[in-house]
Order: structure tokens, then sequence, then C-alpha cells
């Protein structure tokens, strides 16, 4: 079974989010899926499938981390759909294509457009946002290794999702480098509706995030840039559809840059983007599946 390697976030290979893309997986069953993404060992792994339902430009995409099957994602959607261009579009150069990806809970579209050979660019359109609430936790600080001081006072934490539920913690200073998480916050996150924790410089423009219990560290995490981007629109810090360069990854040692916008007023927030480049790394086959 073909596969193929990308880097998204990034404008060159070995920097921002690496992804492995299984552009024909018609056939796999989910067990199948899963256990190829965990001996690939990328942050996430994308399986596609025509969707011969509804036209050529509409793909089944089922996404895989190393724990299992998530119901959305960012960048390996991005990653997708630049892979889909290259194998079924326009080879024209700045010639925009748009892609429709069907998950099982939602179907996104996706534009994307070729920059020069294995280089790609792409706009994921991930939907309104959902403001979930405000929890008060005296003690979230502690949760990443902070003090109570090192979060912004201007910004309160907030619950939200564009596709996955958030807690976009927002803090300040040197805070974002100094960041750890202590212990599993799956619990925590739980218990205020939450699912992951993203962790933003608002001044800066610059995120962090981890899985719950702190072992990995993302390098970009388009989902969260999504929430993100609908955050900092809510409270006036990016202009309505104006596009704004969200930086992650800088503490993995893979900088990446996450094109995000948001269009609407308030917690009336209609789209969110975010997009990014993409560069083609390596393409491969497995000898072998999964039995």
């Amino acid at each position: 079974m073909r596969y193929l390697h990308v880097d998204v976030f990034s404008p060159v290979p070995y920097s921002g989010n690496s992804l492995a893309v299984f552009p024909d997986s018609a056939g796999l069953s989910e067990d199948q899926m899963a256990r190829i993404a965990q001996e690939m060992r990328h942050f996430e792994s994308v399986f596609l499938a025509p969707d011969d339902s509804t036209g050529d430009r509409t793909w089944r995409a089922r996404v895989f981390d190393l724990a299992g099957e998530l119901d959305f994602a960012g960048h390996p959607l991005l990653g997708a759909a630049c892979v889909l261009h290259a194998l079924h579009g326009t080879d024209d150069s700045g010639v925009a294509e748009a892609w429709r990806l069907r998950l099982a809970a939602r179907t996104v579209g996706v534009t994307t457009e070729r920059r020069a050979a294995g280089r790609y660019a792409g706009v994921l359109d991930q939907g309104p946002a959902s403001f979930l609430g405000r929890p008060g936790i005296p003690e979230l600080a502690s949760w990443f290794s902070l003090n109570a001081d090192d979060l912004d006072p201007d910004l309160p934490p907030e619950v939200l999702s564009t596709g996955l539920r958030y807690m976009v913690v927002p803090v300040r200073g040197d805070a974002l480098e100094r960041a750890r998480i202590a212990h599993d916050l799956e619990a925590e996150l739980a218990a205020v509706g939450a699912q992951f924790a993203y962790l933003l410089d608002a001044d800066a423009l610059e995120g962090r995030h981890w899985n719950n219990d702190g072992v990995l560290e993302d390098v970009a995490t388009g989902s969260g840039a999504g929430c993100a981007a609908a955050y900092l629109r809510r409270h006036g810090r990016i202009g309505d559809g104006r596009t704004a360069v969200l930086h992650q990854g800088r503490f993995t040692g893979r900088p990446s840059r996450m094109a995000i916008s948001a269009y609407g007023e308030g917690r009336d927030i209609r789209s969110v983007t975010v997009g990014g480049d993409v560069a083609f790394v390596a393409e491969g086959h497995l000898r072998e599946l999964p039995a």
C-alpha cells in the first residue's frame, strides 16, 4: 500500500508537523489503520478513499493518532488535501483546487494550490466556533507548572470548539517557554468539558500543546489553532476575516507557521480557517498489511 510523508505548516521538509498519508486505503479495517498509524509513529496518519457517491472531489478520511481514531484534526486534513492535489489536481502553479473530506462526524472543505515541485499550500475551513464556558479554576496555572501571575490577566481561560474541544489558556511573559504539564490532565479537562488544553501567548501569537499526560509535545496543532483563532477574534486581538500567523513548534526544534482567520463578532464566529504550507518529504509502500 502506497503512502506519502509530508510536513505540514512548513515550506521546507524536516520542519513543521510530519504526517503519513495513505491515498488509497479502501478495504482497510479500523484495527489495521490503528496499527499502521502506530507503526509509522507520526503524531497522526490519515487514510483516504474515494467517496463514489458524491463525486471525484469528495474523499472519505479517517485520522488516527497513536492512541486511536480522532473525530477531527487540522494538519492531517491539510496534508491529505495537498496529496490529493498532487495526485489528482492541476500541475499549474497558483491554481486553486477545492476538496471535500468526509469524516465520520462532519465534512470539511480544503482549498489547495501548487507552489512548486513538492511544495503546496492549503486552507482548511473549520466552520463555526462554539464557545462552551469560562471555567474558574484557582489552581489552573499549576497544571502547567506555572504561577498564577503567569496567566494573562486581561484574557480569561475559555473552552471552545471548532471540531475538538480545547481549553484555551492565555499566558504572558516567558510563561510559554517555562510551561510543562505536571500530571495527566485528562480528568481535570473532562470536568470542564474540554478534551485538550492549548496555551496561548496572545501578544506574541504563539502557542503550545501537549498530549494530556505531557509526555509528547505537538509540533503544530491545526485544530487548536482554529480554537485560538476564534478566541483571538472574540477578544478583538485579530480583525474580522484578517489573516494572522500563529507560531508553534519552537520548543520542539520544528518551528511552524499557521495562517489563521476568524469571521464574526463576539460569540458569533461564523467561520474559522487554518492554513499553511505543505512540503513533500518521501513516499513509499508498505510491503505487508497488519493481519
